[in-house]
């Protein structure tokens, strides 16, 4: 049975919830959870249902509602026939329709009706799949503390791993936010044709710059101002024996009359009178530097063209740098900047039995990288056209082994100059990026055989019957990836929404990473297995091009992921 509204993407997220609703019936049929010794406790809806992935339980089964489950709604887990009823029946915005449904030993499994969603997904073209579910508004400022002058601008050779992976983490989070519509700046705004601009371009980071002769002297005395007129500021007969963390690294005891005349603002007061949550208890008196200072004017400015009153500060830092970068936080707020300000914290990066500068790091992938292109494809690997290849494959390399892991995470990478990078095997960005190279081959391909006579024209969705699409691969790729994908790309917004918790955020930053390479296996998987451009015979065409719509689609799954770690796809290799 089919129940599609035509108008709307389907989702898993709906889906799981008509599921639960169908499950659990109308309220007054289900009672509310009690804390009583001997009552049931009832689980709430989302927990009810859980989405198939792996390919040997999509063979039987798409959703499944576990027996111990069925047991807390149902006396001896037995479904009434009701019930059922309105499971097989299921419909609403968004939900995948539903082809049948049954109890075994495991649970309620629900299988979903497959050629009807292969219709649904594809036969229009995909683009509602390949955006987030929804548009946001808001302004979000992605600061780096890593890249701001102490007192000089960073260089190539002084950023540490750990400063790098910092900075492609807040390159891939203002992708992510834009894409669900947020206004994104960055911080600080660096000197134009400076050596670390010229290595973030390498890296394909677009980072703002200005020219080289350029000040922000005038916000700088304003901030100097405000911090001498705040209410935090140290009074001299409060000084005495004091904290002092201010140029950085932890508290230290000063004695009277060491810096006499310096600036200091109380940042413990700040916090606990401001009711900031989530602040190292240990942040005391803070004397105030120049640094500090440019540090926070480079905020104001970054602030400045915002289109609402309040931005998300997203100070996206080192562990090795936390401390120092909550104190610019409550300084700021010293200050008199009312924004919210979140700390995305990164783990740090080992190099077992090497110290390496980002400078240094990245010219050793590049030179494996050409190394193994010029191994496997020989003397055509020469050229700006190779050249360009090598640096985006350079990047993907580079963006996978630091964005790969949970940002709190250590990553531990293997820098042994005789490791190379392969350019084979499920090995992270070279991987992803080869077999996006196989899809624009393949329609490359198919094109050169309507060119010849072979194949006709792809024709509308409509004409099709996408039933055809029989494969489990095929499968396994639409439910696990293309449906999935604009939900995947909500979440970096809806993290910054959650309320509590301090000042850390915690966001699934490595997902995206881990989806490519996911997504990578099952279509390999699928590509070596299944002969799609076959005999060019009348009765095959049919399938032939519902495959070539789901394969069109996933082309532009990879574009979309990819687009988020700024990565141009590789088209051919």
């Amino acid at each position: 049975m089919e129940n599609i509204e035509e108008s709307s993407p389907l989702r898993i997220t709906p889906t799981v919830r008509a599921l639960s609703s169908a499950l659990r019936g109308k309220r007054d049929n289900v009672p509310e959870p009690r804390r009583e010794n001997g009552d049931r406790i009832f689980p709430e809806p989302e927990k009810l249902w859980f989405k198939e992935s792996s390919a040997k339980n999509l063979r039987n089964r798409d959703f499944l509602s576990p027996t111990t489950m069925l047991n807390t709604l149902y006396a001896d887990g037995q479904v009434p026939p009701a019930v059922m009823s309105r499971v097989l029946s299921l419909c609403g915005s968004g939900v995948l329709p539903v082809a049948g449904g049954e109890v075994m030993g495991e649970g309620l499994r629900v299988r979903v009706d497959r050629a009807a969603a292969f219709r649904a997904v594809l036969a229009g073209g995909a683009t509602e799949y390949l955006k987030p579910s929804s548009q946001r508004q808001g302004c979000v400022v992605l600061n780096c503390p890593a890249l701001h002058p102490k007192p000089n601008t960073p260089t190539p050779d002084t950023l540490t791993l750990g400063q790098l992976r910092t900075v492609l983490l807040a390159d891939h989070m203002g992708a992510l936010l834009r894409r669900q519509g947020f206004a994104v700046s960055y911080c600080p705004t660096l000197p134009e044709d400076s050596d670390i601009i010229t290595f973030l371009r390498a890296l394909g980071i677009d980072w703002p710059t200005a020219p080289a002769n350029w000040t922000n002297e005038e916000r700088e005395e304003k901030i100097q101002e405000a911090l001498e007129n705040s209410p935090y500021k140290e009074r001299e007969t409060e000084r005495g024996r004091r904290t002092s963390g201010g140029g950085g690294g932890g508290g230290r005891k000063v004695e009277e009359g060491e810096n006499e005349g310096a600036l200091r603002v109380n940042l413990k007061r700040v916090f606990q009178e401001e009711g900031l949550l989530g602040y190292d208890p240990s942040l005391g008196t803070c004397t105030v530097h120049r640094d500090s200072v440019s540090h926070l004017a480079q905020l104001d400015l970054a602030t400045a063209d915002c289109t609402v009153a309040m931005a998300t500060a997203l100070h996206v830092t080192s562990c090795q740098d936390e401390f120092r970068q909550q104190q610019m936080a409550v300084l700021w707020r010293a200050s008199g900047a009312t924004h919210t300000q979140r700390h995305l914290v990164c783990g740090p990066v080992k190099t077992p039995g090497s110290h390496l500068t980002a400078a240094q790091y990245l010219q050793l992938r590049r030179g494996q990288m050409k190394e193994a292109s010029e191994m496997k494809y020989g003397d055509q690997v020469e050229g700006q056209t190779w050249d360009d290849i090598i640096r985006v494959m350079t990047s993907a390399t580079v963006r996978f082994e630091l964005l790969s892991t949970v940002h709190t995470s250590p990553v531990t990478l293997d820098v042994q100059r005789e490791g190379g990078v392969s350019t084979k095997g499920p090995r992270g960005g070279v991987f992803v990026m080869y077999n996006c190279a196989r899809l624009h081959t393949l329609f490359d391909s198919y094109e050169r055989g309507v060119e010849k006579g072979l194949y006709p024209e792809i024709p509308e969705g409509s004409q099709l019957d996408f039933s055809a699409l029989k494969e489990e691969g095929e499968w396994l790729l639409l439910f696990n990836y293309l449906i999935p994908f604009s939900e995947l790309l909500d979440q970096s917004g809806q993290a910054l929404d959650c309320e509590g918790g301090g000042a850390r955020v915690n966001i699934k930053t490595e997902q995206i990473c881990k989806f490519l390479v996911s997504l990578s296996k099952d279509f390999s998987s699928y590509y070596n297995r299944v002969h799609v451009l076959g005999e060019p015979l009348p009765h095959l065409f049919n399938q032939m091009f519902c495959r070539l719509y789901l394969l069109r689609a996933l082309r532009e799954l990879y574009h979309s992921a990819l687009d988020t770690l700024n990565l141009p796809p590789i088209r051919q290799l």
